[in-house]
């Protein structure tokens, strides 16, 4: 009885692909095989040092550091960032980390980690939304690599505006202080990856970082599904 509602469903009301509105076929989850193909890869897993860890470098320690698509604007990684943030589609961020974590399986990113880390939202700004769209995208991630994800030892104390229109030291100064470490106990000697959507300058990132230095033995990486740069 339910596949025939199911199919009933889709002959009515088809799902599309969010990227070039075709009918989605069986084994497709929001964006067809074709879309996929010809999603806007990095292919940073094949260069020694990418833009993101240049980002990071000498700004706090790290272990690696990475994004999985190029977010341009009119390009198909904004539209699914868009599709993710800001019309509800939590699940889109769910189907995301885990295609991206297939993707970075062979390269070793997430071997050592040890928790999953998304970057957290201000409370006010979840409600709003509803969700964390990071952490969406790290539940995703841990369907594929098992990895326990930690949504209580950080959490962000200050609501922030947005960070579209700022200038790389108003970004900065925007974010300083934004984020309270909760648990030490929880995070020490761990590997963490940080996990956001975009990664523009890195600020957020890095004031994520900043405020989980006093963590003893803490090792930090950083992952986006997708890149400005």
């Amino acid at each position: 009885m339910k596949m025939i509602l199911n199919d009933l469903l889709n002959l009515f009301f088809p799902r599309l692909c969010l990227l070039c509105q075709t009918p989605l076929v069986e084994g497709e989850a929001h964006i067809c095989l074709h879309c996929i193909r010809q999603l806007p890869y990095t292919h940073f897993t094949a260069l020694k040092t990418n833009p993101v860890c240049l980002l990071f470098q000498e700004k706090v320690p790290f272990v690696a550091a990475t994004a999985w698509l190029h977010f341009k604007q009119g390009g198909s990684g904004q539209k699914l960032i868009h599709s993710l943030k800001y019309h509800g589609n939590k699940q889109l961020g769910h189907e995301l980390g885990r295609m991206a974590a297939l993707a970075y399986q062979t390269s070793g990113l997430f071997d050592t980690v040890d928790l999953l880390l998304p970057v957290p939202l201000h409370p006010k700004r979840q409600r709003e939304r509803g969700y964390n769209q990071s952490e969406w995208i790290a539940r995703g991630i841990q369907s594929v690599t098992g990895t326990a994800i930690d949504t209580t030892s950080l959490s962000r104390i200050k609501k922030t505006e947005s960070q579209t229109h700022k200038q790389l030291s108003e970004r900065s100064e925007n974010v300083e202080g934004i984020f309270r470490l909760n648990h030490v106990d929880a995070l020490k000697d761990k590997h963490i990856i940080l996990i956001d959507d975009v990664i523009t300058t890195g600020s957020t990132l890095r004031a994520c970082a900043q405020a989980l230095q006093e963590v003893p033995g803490i090792r930090i990486s950083f992952f986006g599904i997708s890149t400005a740069l």
